[in-house]
């Protein structure tokens, strides 16, 4: 086996004529062994190939190695300095290469053995070199949404297919080939694209005992897809079955996101085990203080230093992996504000790692979502440090249940996220692609729990209810959780319609989530983080309330596209905004009030749509603008289902409209055609 110095780019382990090139980044090391061995489940190494200084660019360390190729399994062992208190290099684990893009040895691994000082070269995971071909674009290209019509379905891959009733055949269960399988429910929705939960590897052991990391917000590596989402055992089918799954949504239609965490990883804190980075350049890729006390932002243990080079580095590389090799069309940032951060977590108004992502021509297609917060108390919504850079806006979720649970003080707020929130963004609407505004997402309440749950029962989690926001703005509406009374259970329905109805005809990009459609239910908790279990899947059994609420998205979707030309903030100028109460052109913004109603007017053919939205608990009368064409009554929640959006809504002659109590009206001028 011919060994030679080999060259530090491309990073991680690539092909080269007749064997492997490995490069990784070690800048405090003073020396570095490349394990290779004969198999992922191997207990020892075959060959150990140690690295000089022949063998070192800078900051970093490569060998090529002749005679190996696709699916040889690697490690390494790094040496150097160890501080008093023993913080410092582990030569006695073997690392994961943080470039790699498919990972082997789970039949062995052992989370435990990565801590302490004895060797775990018999249970430690294995990198695999794998091909670094680029996705198909010419076969099956980008959809490229406008974000305007975007419409984003949060889901997680696992979980979508997971249950004995999906789609999926049994082989494909909880795969993202299952996810194929169940694409044709997807489309039929009217969606736009899906947002997977974390689908980079992760450390399913990364749970309190007898649990098991579920959501995959533990990352091990940033390259390679999660093996519990691949069909079979095979390492080198990740990347494969990935790319099958993006080409058949792209197929049809419908873009794919990732929800990836470069703000922390699965070693937790200084006490966690040595995996991959930690290994390698602790000091560079954690943020620390002066005495190498970990600095956690994240909640997790570690936070990210991407104000570093290196990090900066790595974090690009993975996304152009993810977006050029396996086709992804965009990334949802977990907690990116914490990826905003400097030295001594000091908040920076040019974060290198966005100027980085912004300014590389390769990732200049791709969308672009992060949260605004992080656990540090950082929140940055329109002053988020990145053009490019949509956010999640917490706001319009929190104001809006707000609204309809009937507190006061909200009929202004509830406005303003209406028509894009101006009041967050300077005064002026946000853009395009700026402001992803949602309901519910998978960290807190499903909508059907939203409306049946005061408190988050949090209890199979194993904290004593200790996790999950305790701050949720839910109203069960009379009973906690199921209930046997039509009044309590016709309030839920109306409450869960009011709510998907202002989601979708609100100015913006919005976001459903896994199941809300359906009535899925996760029994009350709020963090379904470690319940692998039909408590975190989705269902496929709905009842017929549950097949109701599906019709009515799916024509509440229908209908958002065609009249967005109406609704979208940017629209042309001879269109105005125009607010009303129960009176007509009288907004009522008393803090006392639960009333609101707009109206879209044309100067030459008067008011096109009005919408009114009545959260008192008692019926309430609003007098209508007359309009040229007349009206059509599209959406009324206080009716039965089915007639609350028939597919042919009936004209509406009264000069004004009798809301329900808790309800929302939509009329559009007659003239306008629709097809729900």
């Amino acid at each position: 086996m011919a060994v030679s110095i080999g060259k530090p780019w491309p990073l991680g382990s690539s092909l080269v004529g007749g064997g492997v090139n490995f490069s990784v980044a070690a800048p405090e090391a003073t020396k570095v062994e490349l394990l290779l061995f004969a198999s992922g489940s191997a207990n020892e190494p075959n060959q150990i190939i140690e690295l000089t200084p022949r063998h070192r660019s800078g900051d970093y360390w490569h060998v090529e190695v002749q005679g190996v190729g696709i699916g040889c399994c690697y490690g390494y062992r790094v040496h150097g300095p160890v501080s008093a208190a023993g913080r410092g290099f582990h030569p006695t684990k073997v690392l994961l290469d943080p470039c790699a893009r498919a990972i082997s040895g789970w039949d062995v691994y052992d989370r435990g053995l990565a801590t302490g000082d004895h060797d775990n070269s018999a249970h430690c995971l294995k990198a695999v070199v794998t091909e670094r071909d680029h996705f198909d674009f010419n076969s099956h290209p980008r959809p490229r949404h406008d974000w305007r019509e975007t419409v984003i379905y949060e889901l997680h891959p696992g979980g979508f297919s997971r249950d004995l009733s999906s789609p999926a055949s049994p082989e494909h269960r909880g795969t993202f080939l299952g996810l194929i399988d169940a694409l044709p429910y997807l489309q039929s929705l009217g969606i736009t694209a899906i947002e997977l939960l974390p689908s980079m590897a992760f450390d399913p052991a990364d749970a309190p005992d007898g649990r098991q990391n579920y959501w995959g917000y533990s990352p091990l590596s940033w390259f390679a897809p999660h093996h519990g989402y691949v069909c079979g055992d095979e390492p080198l089918a990740g990347r494969q079955q990935l790319r099958q799954l993006v080409a058949a949504c792209h197929d049809h239609g419908l873009e794919v996101f990732v929800d990836v965490v470069y703000n922390h990883t699965t070693e937790g804190s200084s006490q966690g085990p040595c995996l991959s980075w930690r290994g390698f350049a602790d000091r560079l890729y954690y943020h620390q203080s002066a005495d190498g006390i970990y600095q956690d932002v994240s909640g997790c243990g570690n936070s990210i230093a991407a104000n570093h080079p290196l990090a900066v580095q790595l974090i690009i590389e993975s996304m152009r992996c993810w977006a050029l090799e396996l086709g992804i069309d965009g990334f949802r940032f977990d907690l990116g504000a914490a990826l905003t951060r400097g030295a001594g977590l000091t908040p920076l108004d040019q974060p290198p790692l966005f100027e980085a992502m912004e300014s590389d021509p390769e990732l200049a297609d791709i969308k672009l979502v992060g949260e605004p917060w992080d656990c540090g108390g950082l929140y940055r919504l329109a002053d988020f440090p990145a053009q490019r850079v949509g956010t999640w806006n917490g706001r319009f979720r929190d104001d809006l249940r707000r609204f309809w649970k009937g507190d006061d003080n909200t009929s202004w707020a509830m406005a303003q996220r209406l028509i894009a929130s101006p009041d967050l963004y300077g005064g002026e609407p946000a853009a395009a692609g700026k402001s992803i505004h949602f309901v519910t997402a998978h960290d807190g309440f499903t909508l059907n729990d939203l409306v049946s749950y005061n408190g988050k029962h949090n209890l199979a989690n194993g904290e004593d209810n200790r996790d999950g926001d305790s701050h949720n703005n839910s109203w069960n509406h009379g009973v906690e959780g199921p209930s046997t009374d039509p009044a309590i259970n016709t309030l839920r329905q109306r409450q869960m319609r009011n709510m998907l109805c202002t989601l979708l005809l609100s100015a913006g990009t919005p976001m459903l989530l896994m199941g809300d459609e359906v009535h899925r239910s996760q029994g009350g908790n709020n963090n379904c983080w470690c319940q692998n279990n039909p408590l975190g899947w989705m269902h496929w059994q709905p009842d017929d309330d549950g097949l109701a609420l599906k019709l009515f998205v799916q024509r509440l979707l229908r209908l958002r596209q065609q009249l967005l030309p109406w609704l979208d903030p940017e629209r042309p100028t001879n269109l105005s905004h125009q607010w009303h109460g129960v009176d007509i052109d009288k907004p009522d913004w008393a803090s006392w009030s639960h009333c609101l109603a707009w109206s879209i007017n044309s100067p030459t053919q008067g008011p096109r749509l009005w919408c009114g939205m009545n959260a008192y608990y008692k019926a309430m009368h609003f007098d209508l603008p007359p309009t040229a064409s007349g009206w059509q009554r599209v959406i009324d929640t206080g009716l039965p289902a089915d007639e609350d959006l028939p597919a042919q809504p009936p004209g509406w002659r009264p000069p004004s409209a009798p809301l329900e109590s808790r309800s929302l009206m939509l009329l559009v001028a007659s003239d306008i055609e629709l097809k729900l």
